[in-house]
């Protein structure tokens, strides 16, 4: 442990980590680091700084970790740029690691009692059975001696006792501290922390409890070192007394590099080295299981495995031989200067102080020089997204959880018993049945014959297929298959086909490796607060994707289902509410909203309803037990931060990750709410999302009891908690909805489909949660887009894709108001500048910035698009505020024929041409109200027989398609309020 003074100067950081590395030094306490920001960050040699600070120009303070150190990080507090901590776990053991960084003799007394109270705050909050350490720069004085003083502090302090040496001696009195330094008698060259021109002083402490002064055996200052210009690096050796547990060795995974295929030499090779060992062979063997060897055996041999050690610092390779060798110079001069201060030795001193500098800063560009010019090629775009995202996890303050708590709520700290928990909580997860009726009724079966998987089913899904994604459990990605070809399908289609007749799939199919995801809310160390992911073989997936392909076209599923349907998406259930809301709101007439979740709805789904709900859909017999076996004897291991936790039987519910099961569950919706549902927009589904609008509060709570019966009664549990009631236009003493005799929680917002909508119908939160999404993109990706190194064209690509994307999305929802969309150009144009390095006080025109990025407007990107699909082709579109253009880039980007428009307020009877070939005939008699149109495609421009304007809220077009005469109308019917 060491206290420890050092200034943000190029270079320093490395220099840091490469003394801690020379000096063996494990955790390090820095003050007056000078860094703005709340971050951590990798300093190179395996060392990583967590950092805390509000100016640039002063204060600031930091703990530098050793790498085997940072992933037993459990909490970092962050109370001010003079007070931050960290909480580690060291073999059952919890450590908090106190920096702090005490304000000056010459500061103000109401500084330095905030200081003592922020630090006093930290301590408290510690329970008293975890060790604490406290290395800072407490800038007062101890002074020799300990009389009156001897249960804190030892004889061997420094001079004489001033006011804020006063002031430590009383907060350790107060906390049950011991001042470490004082307790070891050393030379008084050893002692002093703090050297500069004539003064010799001791300033900097490493504090502990009382009752672990024992585990110190020993605390000196290093003498030798100078990282920094004035204060001495304090160190002491700490042995933590720990009950040693048998721990198991984690067995790093032995990957083979398969995104190595996507170069054609080693695609090639592959080819090759396995039609070898198949004996020259073309055509693959017909078993999975010796297939499976082979194919894992010659990706091994060919592209090789990965090794498990950590890569190269990205970050640090730069730190080469020469600039080493002038550090070490530099540190002989300095030592040559404190035994003979002379002004020769000095000078010689200062030269290679700022001759090492230079060759830092030289090192380091032409390291990065190299690294961006790789970056600015097509084929390096790819890994700038890696970099950014590496530099985004660095900057990360916990990264993996390694301890977790039991249901009780007591922190688990052994490998073996983290494991066991993981184990038991997914397994009881995925093994219990909520309370439900039996089924009395059956279902008469469909029995009929089964066309073969055709080569062409299979060559369509497998080019559906994204490459890239994470491999488990056996070790084949779909990438070999798509490099394998022809040979690959074919062998494919037959394994299919023997899998569709004796409805068993393979063994190894069969088991699946679970991974929890934190769901960014709640305690990090609470299993019930993860999502439960399942790495299944990329063959099943194909399997199952041929198998739903055939489900899709027998079973039609209800329109208001939007979740995971052809032509449908959040976009459309998300626009559909706010028109719905809006209306009324025009209209000033209540709607009444019920926002219903089902607890754990995937992982609770019971598998007779699933199969009964299939046989009731029409799915033939023979599809039933091929996905009946997809389900049986599956078992899972849940991979953590400990390793892998023994296998278990997974019996009840869907599989997470897996592709057919969204359409699964889209079945079992789809029959269960059968009896309930009304038509779109008073009922809508998104998977398990579930919406139930209705104009007065006892419908909507009649309703809502009917969903709750029929669900509950087949194994669906409604969640009390989380299902939430909105009215919109909301009239005095309009009560709330009950469910069961308890209220349903009432809200003016809430998050619907990612998307903020409130009880007015307005969307000014909404805009304002984009604008903040749009700000946590930019900071993800910020080690990118403020580089001065990367070029503007790939940072306006970077923006585009990851900046803009997240702020613009469920936008084309909304309507957006001038003030609204003069927030979202502010914040954008905010990041661009930060991006490309200037401010306003550039005086540099806004156009300019978006030119030079290669950013349009964004104004122009959120014009509303409202749509509602109806049959084939034709589309209806509420187009609002939008110009000619974009509605007909609108129609050629979504491949749209005929669309009705409508409030076009385009005064006259004309047509008129909008551009990209489409051209709008419309009415209209007031510029500032009504007006309808039909827009067409200029194939069907010539098509039209008759024009009808009959008004500016009725018009129809009469064509002739191939003989078939079809009639568009258009219309747009007068709001709520308006008279009868």
């Amino acid at each position: 442990m060491e206290d420890f003074c050092s200034h943000s100067e190029k270079g320093k950081g490395r220099e840091l980590a490469d003394m801690m590395e020379r000096r063996k030094v494990d955790i390090l306490c820095v003050q007056e680091t000078r860094w703005k920001g709340s971050k951590a960050r990798s300093i190179g040699a395996g060392f990583k700084l967590f950092y805390y600070g509000v100016d640039s120009k002063r204060n600031g303070v930091g703990v530098v970790l050793k790498e085997e150190f940072v992933r037993n990080v459990l909490e970092v507090k962050r109370v001010s740029d003079r007070v931050m901590s960290l909480k580690l776990e060291i073999e059952g053991v919890m450590l908090n690691v106190v920096s702090g960084y005490a304000p000056q003799i010459g500061c103000e007394l109401k500084e330095k009692e905030r200081f003592w109270s922020e630090l006093d705050e930290v301590m408290e909050s510690i329970p008293t059975g975890e060790r604490v350490v406290i290395g800072a720069d407490f800038n007062g004085h101890v002074g020799e001696g300990n009389t009156g003083d001897e249960e804190v502090m030892g004889k061997f302090g420094v001079k004489e006792r001033n006011l804020e040496g006063q002031m430590v001696v009383d907060f350790a009195k107060r906390m049950d501290m011991a001042v470490v330094n004082t307790y070891f008698q050393k030379r008084e060259e050893h002692r002093v922390t703090y050297k500069s021109g004539g003064r010799r002083t001791q300033v900097d402490y490493i504090l502990c409890r009382r009752g672990n002064l024992k585990e110190i055996s020993d605390c000196k200052v290093v003498v030798g070192e100078h990282v920094a210009r004035q204060h001495r690096m304090v160190v002491c050796r700490m042995t933590l007394m720990v009950c040693k547990t048998k721990t198991s060795k984690i067995e790093i995974e032995k990957k083979t590099k398969w995104w190595k295929l996507k170069k054609e030499e080693c695609c090639e090779e592959f080819r090759q080295k396995l039609r070898q060992a198949l004996g020259g062979q073309v055509v693959l063997p017909d078993d999975w299981e010796t297939t499976a060897e082979v194919i894992r055996e010659t990706g091994r041999k060919v592209l090789g495995v990965l090794s498990g050690r950590r890569k190269e610092d990205k970050e640090t390779w730069l730190w080469n031989e020469e600039v080493q060798d002038s550090i070490q110079r530099k540190r002989l001069a300095k030592k040559k200067w404190d035994m003979d201060r002379t002004e020769e030795n000095r000078q010689e001193y200062k030269e290679l102080q700022r001759r090492v500098k230079r060759e830092v800063s030289k090192a380091k560009q032409k390291a990065y020089d190299e690294l961006y010019t790789r970056l600015d090629t097509r084929e390096g775009e790819k890994d700038l997204y890696r970099l950014a995202r590496q530099r985004d996890q660095d900057r990360k303050d916990v990264q993996q959880v390694r301890i977790i708590k039991d249901r009780d709520g007591r922190v688990l700290t052994s490998e073996e018993s983290v494991q066991r928990r993981w184990k038991e909580y997914f397994e009881e997860l995925m093994n219990e049945e909520n309370e439900r009726e039996k089924r009395v009724e059956g279902v008469n079966s469909v029995e009929q014959n089964i066309d073969k998987i055709r080569k062409d089913e299979v060559r369509k899904t497998l080019k559906r297929m994204k490459s890239g994604k994470a491999v488990d459990p056996d070790d084949i990605p779909v990438e070999v298959w798509k490099s394998l070809g022809e040979a690959a399908v074919e062998f494919l289609t037959s394994l299919f086909n023997r899998a569709l007749e004796s409805e068993r799939m393979p063994e190894e199919w069969r088991r699946s490796v679970l991974v929890p995801i934190f769901k960014n809310k709640g305690d990090v160390q609470s299993c019930s607060n993860y999502r439960g992911i399942k790495l299944m073989s990329h063959t099943m997936k194909l399997w199952e994707r041929v198998v739903e392909a055939r489900l899709r076209k027998v079973v039609e599923i209800c329109e208001q289902q939007y979740g995971f349907m052809p032509r449908k998406s959040t976009t459309d259930a998300i626009f559909a509410l706010r028109i719905l809301m809006e209306k009324y709101r025009d209209g000033q007439r209540e709607l009444h909203c019920v926002f219903v979740d089902l607890e754990k709805a995937y992982d609770r789904v019971p598998r007779e309803e699933l199969w009964y709900c299939m046989r009731k859909s029409g799915v033939a017999e023979k599809y039933v037990r091929v996905v009946q076996d997809m389900y049986e004897r599956s078992r899972t291991v849940v991979k953590c931060a400990v390793g892998q936790t023994e296998e278990f039987k997974v019996e009840v519910g869907l599989h997470q990750g897996s592709a057919l099961s969204p359409f699964l569950f889209a079945i079992v919706m789809d029959q269960l709410s059968e009896e309930v549902r009304q038509e779109s927009p008073w009922t809508m589904m998104f998977a398990d999302d579930i919406v139930i609008c209705s104009e007065s509060r006892e419908q909507v709570e009649e309703s809502l009891e009917r969903w709750r019966f029929v669900l509950e009664r087949r194994g669906m549990k409604v969640s009390r908690s989380k299902t939430e009631y909105m009215c919109v236009n909301e009239r005095e003493g309009s009560g709330t909805v009950r469910l069961q005799g308890e209220e349903v929680k009432k809200v003016q917002e809430l998050k619907y489909l990612g998307s903020t909508v409130q009880s007015n119908g307005e969307c000014g939160k909404e805009v304002k949660k984009r604008v903040q999404a749009g700000w946590n993109g930019w900071r993800k990706v910020s080690g990118v887009l403020c580089d001065r190194n990367i070029s503007v064209r790939i940072k306006g690509k970077v923006y585009r894709t990851v900046v803009r994307a997240a702020m613009l999305h469920g936008l084309e929802t909304v309507s957006l108001r001038k003030r609204q969309e003069s927030e979202l150009e502010v914040a954008e144009l905010k990041m661009l500048r930060f991006s490309l390095g200037v401010t306003r006080l550039d005086r540099i025109r806004n156009e300019y910035i978006r030119g030079t990025a290669h950013v349009g407007r964004l104004g122009d990107k959120c014009s509303r698009e409202h749509y509602i699909l109806l049959k084939e082709d034709i589309r209806e579109y509420c187009y609002h505020e939008g110009k000619g253009r974009e509605l007909a880039d609108v129609m050629e980007r979504r491949k749209v024929d005929i669309l009705c428009v409508q409030e076009t307020r385009w005064k006259g009877s004309k047509a008129r041409s909008i551009g990209a070939g489409f051209k709008l005939f419309c009415y209209g008699v007031d510029s500032k109200r009504n007006g309808v149109g039909v827009v067409l495609k200029e194939e069907f421009v010539r098509n039209v027989l008759e024009v009808k304007r009959v008004s500016d809220r009725v018009m129809s077009l009469k064509l002739e398609i191939e003989g078939v005469m079809l009639n568009v109308v258009s219309g747009y019917a007068p709001q709520v309020g308006c008279e009868l």
